[in-house]
Protein backbone atom coordinates (compact mmCIF):
# COMPACT_ATOMS: atom_id res chain seq x y z
CA UNK A 1 0.00 0.00 0.00
CA UNK A 2 1.35 3.62 -0.77
CA UNK A 3 1.98 6.10 1.14
CA UNK A 4 -1.44 7.53 2.42
CA UNK A 5 -2.74 11.32 1.30
CA UNK A 6 -5.70 13.21 2.68
CA UNK A 7 -8.19 14.16 -0.24
CA UNK A 8 -10.16 17.07 1.71
CA UNK A 9 -14.15 16.94 0.28
CA UNK A 10 -16.22 19.46 0.48
CA UNK A 11 -19.52 17.60 0.57
CA UNK A 12 -20.47 13.97 0.02
CA UNK A 13 -20.70 13.03 -3.45
CA UNK A 14 -23.46 11.42 -5.09
CA UNK A 15 -23.72 7.62 -5.42
CA UNK A 16 -25.32 7.10 -8.83
CA UNK A 17 -22.79 7.66 -11.01
CA UNK A 18 -20.02 6.39 -8.42
CA UNK A 19 -21.84 3.04 -9.47
CA UNK A 20 -22.21 3.39 -12.74
CA UNK A 21 -18.19 4.05 -12.85
CA UNK A 22 -17.68 1.26 -10.44
CA UNK A 23 -19.84 -0.95 -12.76
CA UNK A 24 -17.91 -0.24 -15.76
CA UNK A 25 -14.84 -0.92 -14.49
CA UNK A 26 -15.52 -3.69 -12.67
CA UNK A 27 -14.79 -6.23 -16.27
CA UNK A 28 -11.51 -4.78 -15.85
CA UNK A 29 -10.23 -5.57 -12.93
CA UNK A 30 -8.76 -8.88 -11.32
CA UNK A 31 -8.89 -9.25 -7.98
CA UNK A 32 -5.77 -11.04 -5.69
CA UNK A 33 -4.77 -10.38 -1.85
CA UNK A 34 -1.39 -9.06 -2.56
CA UNK A 35 -2.69 -5.98 -5.26
CA UNK A 36 -2.20 -2.58 -4.16
CA UNK A 37 -4.80 -0.19 -2.79
CA UNK A 38 -4.76 3.20 -3.44
CA UNK A 39 -3.44 5.57 -0.36
CA UNK A 40 -5.78 7.77 -0.18
CA UNK A 41 -7.77 8.99 2.81
CA UNK A 42 -11.00 10.94 2.23
CA UNK A 43 -11.82 13.38 4.93
CA UNK A 44 -14.91 15.44 5.06
CA UNK A 45 -14.50 18.29 7.92
CA UNK A 46 -17.46 20.62 8.92
CA UNK A 47 -20.25 17.97 9.02
CA UNK A 48 -23.23 18.51 10.00
CA UNK A 49 -26.07 15.81 10.92
CA UNK A 50 -29.56 16.87 8.27
CA UNK A 51 -32.22 16.25 10.62
CA UNK A 52 -34.81 15.27 8.10
CA UNK A 53 -31.91 12.22 6.75
CA UNK A 54 -31.30 11.35 10.34
CA UNK A 55 -35.34 11.06 10.67
CA UNK A 56 -36.07 9.11 7.67
CA UNK A 57 -33.62 6.40 8.51
CA UNK A 58 -35.01 6.47 12.20
CA UNK A 59 -38.13 5.77 10.80
CA UNK A 60 -37.09 2.78 8.47
CA UNK A 61 -34.59 1.23 11.37
CA UNK A 62 -37.61 1.82 13.98
CA UNK A 63 -34.64 3.24 15.85
CA UNK A 64 -36.85 5.80 18.13
CA UNK A 65 -36.62 9.40 16.91
CA UNK A 66 -36.53 12.95 18.19
CA UNK A 67 -33.64 12.08 20.23
CA UNK A 68 -30.40 14.15 20.82
CA UNK A 69 -28.40 11.23 20.37
CA UNK A 70 -27.53 9.46 16.76
CA UNK A 71 -28.10 5.53 16.33
CA UNK A 72 -24.28 3.62 16.36
CA UNK A 73 -24.81 2.64 12.64
CA UNK A 74 -25.97 6.04 11.22
CA UNK A 75 -22.20 7.31 11.00
CA UNK A 76 -21.72 4.66 8.45
CA UNK A 77 -24.45 5.45 6.56
CA UNK A 78 -23.33 9.23 6.03
CA UNK A 79 -19.56 8.05 4.92
CA UNK A 80 -21.03 5.32 2.59
CA UNK A 81 -20.78 7.70 -0.44
CA UNK A 82 -17.18 8.52 0.15
CA UNK A 83 -16.35 4.70 1.23
CA UNK A 84 -17.92 4.47 -2.78
CA UNK A 85 -15.88 6.98 -4.15
CA UNK A 86 -12.58 5.59 -3.38
CA UNK A 87 -13.94 1.74 -3.84
CA UNK A 88 -15.22 2.74 -7.35
CA UNK A 89 -11.80 4.43 -8.78
CA UNK A 90 -9.64 3.11 -11.12
CA UNK A 91 -7.20 2.62 -8.98
CA UNK A 92 -9.31 0.08 -6.36
CA UNK A 93 -8.31 -3.43 -7.56
CA UNK A 94 -11.88 -4.93 -6.85
CA UNK A 95 -14.60 -5.02 -9.14
CA UNK A 96 -17.28 -3.21 -7.33
CA UNK A 97 -19.97 -5.43 -9.10
CA UNK A 98 -20.56 -8.21 -7.08
CA UNK A 99 -18.45 -6.82 -4.22
CA UNK A 100 -20.46 -8.56 -1.10
CA UNK A 101 -20.61 -6.91 2.54
CA UNK A 102 -18.91 -9.29 4.73
CA UNK A 103 -18.78 -7.83 8.58
CA UNK A 104 -18.60 -4.46 10.28
CA UNK A 105 -17.29 -3.72 13.76
CA UNK A 106 -18.11 -0.50 15.76
CA UNK A 107 -16.78 1.07 18.05
CA UNK A 108 -18.34 3.95 19.71
CA UNK A 109 -16.61 6.09 22.20
CA UNK A 110 -19.12 8.18 23.62
CA UNK A 111 -23.02 8.93 22.82
CA UNK A 112 -22.70 11.40 19.57
CA UNK A 113 -25.28 14.55 19.59
CA UNK A 114 -27.24 15.70 17.23
CA UNK A 115 -26.07 18.89 17.38
CA UNK A 116 -22.18 18.68 17.32
CA UNK A 117 -19.65 19.34 14.15
CA UNK A 118 -17.67 16.38 12.69
CA UNK A 119 -15.03 15.61 10.77
CA UNK A 120 -15.14 12.32 8.74
CA UNK A 121 -12.58 10.36 7.24
CA UNK A 122 -12.47 6.86 4.76
CA UNK A 123 -9.97 5.07 3.60
CA UNK A 124 -9.00 1.71 2.20
CA UNK A 125 -6.28 -0.37 4.85
CA UNK A 126 -5.69 -3.11 2.69
CA UNK A 127 -6.86 -6.21 1.17
CA UNK A 128 -6.47 -9.95 2.78
CA UNK A 129 -7.31 -13.71 1.37
CA UNK A 130 -10.18 -15.15 2.50
CA UNK A 131 -11.12 -18.94 1.41
CA UNK A 132 -13.68 -17.43 -1.56
CA UNK A 133 -11.51 -14.62 -2.78
CA UNK A 134 -9.93 -11.09 -1.61
CA UNK A 135 -11.94 -8.92 0.67
CA UNK A 136 -11.12 -4.89 0.77
CA UNK A 137 -10.58 -3.50 4.83
CA UNK A 138 -12.31 -0.59 4.74
CA UNK A 139 -12.28 1.78 7.68
CA UNK A 140 -14.06 5.02 8.77
CA UNK A 141 -13.41 7.70 11.48
CA UNK A 142 -15.58 10.05 12.87
CA UNK A 143 -14.20 13.05 15.27
CA UNK A 144 -15.36 15.62 16.98
CA UNK A 145 -12.48 18.09 17.25
CA UNK A 146 -9.31 16.41 17.41
CA UNK A 147 -11.44 13.50 19.83
CA UNK A 148 -12.04 10.19 18.00
CA UNK A 149 -15.63 9.57 18.71
CA UNK A 150 -16.57 6.86 16.49
CA UNK A 151 -14.72 4.32 14.05
CA UNK A 152 -15.57 1.50 11.90
CA UNK A 153 -14.15 -1.30 10.36
CA UNK A 154 -16.26 -2.73 7.08
CA UNK A 155 -15.09 -6.09 5.09
CA UNK A 156 -16.27 -6.37 1.19
CA UNK A 157 -15.55 -9.76 -0.86
CA UNK A 158 -14.92 -9.96 -4.07
CA UNK A 159 -15.37 -13.69 -4.96
CA UNK A 160 -12.62 -15.32 -7.49
CA UNK A 161 -11.25 -18.62 -7.52
CA UNK A 162 -8.03 -19.29 -5.15
CA UNK A 163 -5.70 -21.35 -3.94
CA UNK A 164 -7.41 -22.82 -0.53
CA UNK A 165 -5.84 -20.11 1.36
CA UNK A 166 -7.66 -17.89 3.82
CA UNK A 167 -9.36 -18.79 7.14
CA UNK A 168 -10.76 -22.53 6.85
CA UNK A 169 -14.71 -22.89 7.89
CA UNK A 170 -15.56 -23.02 11.06
CA UNK A 171 -16.98 -26.42 12.41
CA UNK A 172 -18.36 -24.96 15.82
CA UNK A 173 -21.42 -26.37 16.60
CA UNK A 174 -24.46 -24.18 16.54
CA UNK A 175 -26.71 -23.42 19.06
CA UNK A 176 -29.59 -21.32 18.02
CA UNK A 177 -30.35 -17.80 20.43
CA UNK A 178 -34.06 -17.89 21.74
CA UNK A 179 -36.15 -16.05 19.54
CA UNK A 180 -38.07 -12.56 20.89
CA UNK A 181 -39.35 -11.06 17.76
CA UNK A 182 -40.83 -12.16 14.40
CA UNK A 183 -40.58 -9.42 11.77
CA UNK A 184 -42.57 -9.15 8.60
CA UNK A 185 -40.59 -7.46 6.05
CA UNK A 186 -42.10 -6.03 3.19
CA UNK A 187 -41.40 -6.23 -0.33
CA UNK A 188 -40.12 -2.33 -0.48
CA UNK A 189 -38.31 -2.61 2.17
CA UNK A 190 -35.03 -2.44 -0.30
CA UNK A 191 -36.79 0.78 -1.98
CA UNK A 192 -37.68 2.17 1.40
CA UNK A 193 -34.35 1.80 2.93
CA UNK A 194 -32.87 2.65 -0.20
CA UNK A 195 -34.38 6.26 -0.41
CA UNK A 196 -33.09 7.28 3.76
CA UNK A 197 -29.71 5.59 3.21
CA UNK A 198 -29.25 6.50 -0.51
CA UNK A 199 -28.06 3.11 -1.24
CA UNK A 200 -29.86 2.35 -3.89
CA UNK A 201 -28.07 -0.87 -5.20
CA UNK A 202 -30.58 -2.55 -7.42
CA UNK A 203 -30.34 -5.95 -6.08
CA UNK A 204 -32.09 -4.26 -2.74
CA UNK A 205 -34.90 -2.52 -5.27
CA UNK A 206 -36.61 -4.99 -7.74
CA UNK A 207 -36.87 -8.37 -8.22
CA UNK A 208 -36.15 -7.83 -11.49
CA UNK A 209 -32.90 -6.15 -11.04
CA UNK A 210 -31.86 -8.27 -8.47
CA UNK A 211 -32.44 -11.36 -10.66
CA UNK A 212 -29.30 -9.68 -12.89
CA UNK A 213 -27.35 -10.77 -10.16
CA UNK A 214 -28.17 -13.95 -9.39
CA UNK A 215 -31.16 -13.45 -6.65
CA UNK A 216 -34.46 -14.68 -6.98
CA UNK A 217 -36.03 -11.38 -5.60
CA UNK A 218 -34.39 -8.22 -3.92
CA UNK A 219 -32.82 -8.55 -0.82
CA UNK A 220 -32.46 -5.94 1.94
CA UNK A 221 -29.32 -4.22 2.87
CA UNK A 222 -27.07 -5.67 5.12
CA UNK A 223 -26.74 -2.39 7.02
CA UNK A 224 -30.43 -2.43 7.70
CA UNK A 225 -30.76 -5.92 9.25
CA UNK A 226 -27.71 -4.70 11.71
CA UNK A 227 -29.32 -1.34 12.51
CA UNK A 228 -32.65 -2.71 13.19
CA UNK A 229 -31.28 -5.92 15.17
CA UNK A 230 -29.28 -2.78 17.46
CA UNK A 231 -32.66 -0.93 17.64
CA UNK A 232 -33.97 -3.76 19.24
CA UNK A 233 -31.48 -4.54 21.27
CA UNK A 234 -31.19 -1.23 22.16
CA UNK A 235 -27.07 -0.25 21.89
CA UNK A 236 -26.59 2.81 22.27
CA UNK A 237 -23.63 5.22 24.57
CA UNK A 238 -20.04 3.82 24.81
CA UNK A 239 -20.42 0.58 22.97
CA UNK A 240 -18.75 -1.94 20.82
CA UNK A 241 -20.67 -3.96 17.86
CA UNK A 242 -19.41 -6.63 16.00
CA UNK A 243 -21.61 -8.44 13.15
CA UNK A 244 -21.06 -10.80 10.40
CA UNK A 245 -23.57 -11.04 7.19
CA UNK A 246 -24.06 -14.59 6.81
CA UNK A 247 -26.89 -15.12 4.05
CA UNK A 248 -28.68 -12.34 2.38
CA UNK A 249 -32.64 -12.10 3.25
CA UNK A 250 -34.88 -11.86 0.39
CA UNK A 251 -38.27 -9.67 0.73
CA UNK A 252 -40.95 -9.79 1.03
CA UNK A 253 -40.03 -12.82 3.88
CA UNK A 254 -40.23 -13.00 7.78
CA UNK A 255 -37.29 -13.26 9.88
CA UNK A 256 -36.69 -13.76 13.62
CA UNK A 257 -35.27 -12.02 15.91
CA UNK A 258 -33.31 -13.59 18.43
CA UNK A 259 -31.15 -12.57 21.29
CA UNK A 260 -29.16 -13.65 24.95
CA UNK A 261 -26.93 -11.22 26.99
CA UNK A 262 -24.66 -9.57 24.73
CA UNK A 263 -25.23 -11.90 21.14
CA UNK A 264 -27.87 -11.34 18.74
CA UNK A 265 -29.48 -12.76 15.23
CA UNK A 266 -31.51 -12.60 12.36
CA UNK A 267 -32.96 -16.12 11.26
CA UNK A 268 -35.27 -17.05 8.38
CA UNK A 269 -38.88 -17.75 10.25
CA UNK A 270 -39.50 -21.60 9.32
CA UNK A 271 -36.09 -22.79 8.32
CA UNK A 272 -33.85 -21.11 11.10
CA UNK A 273 -31.45 -19.73 8.50
CA UNK A 274 -28.78 -17.40 10.21
CA UNK A 275 -28.59 -14.05 8.18
CA UNK A 276 -26.96 -12.24 10.21
CA UNK A 277 -24.96 -12.76 13.48
CA UNK A 278 -23.43 -10.22 16.24
CA UNK A 279 -22.14 -8.91 19.31
CA UNK A 280 -22.60 -6.00 21.58
CA UNK A 281 -20.75 -5.07 24.69
CA UNK A 282 -20.37 -1.82 26.64
CA UNK A 283 -17.03 0.01 26.87
CA UNK A 284 -15.94 0.52 30.55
Amino acid sequence: MTAPRTLTLTSLPSLVPLMARGALLSPLKRPRPDAEVPGTRLALPGLRVSQAHLAAYERVCAFPTGRAELPVTYPHVVAFPAAMRLMSERAFPLPLLGLVHTSIGITQRRSLSVEETYELAVRVEGLRGHRRGTEAVVRTELRSGEELVWESTSTYLARHRTSGGGAPEQADPYEPLPALREWALSGDLGRRYGAASRDRNPIHLHPLTARVFGFPRAIAHGMWTVARCLAEFGAAGPVQVQARFKAPVLLPSTVTYAAKETAFELRAAGSGRVHLGGEVSALG
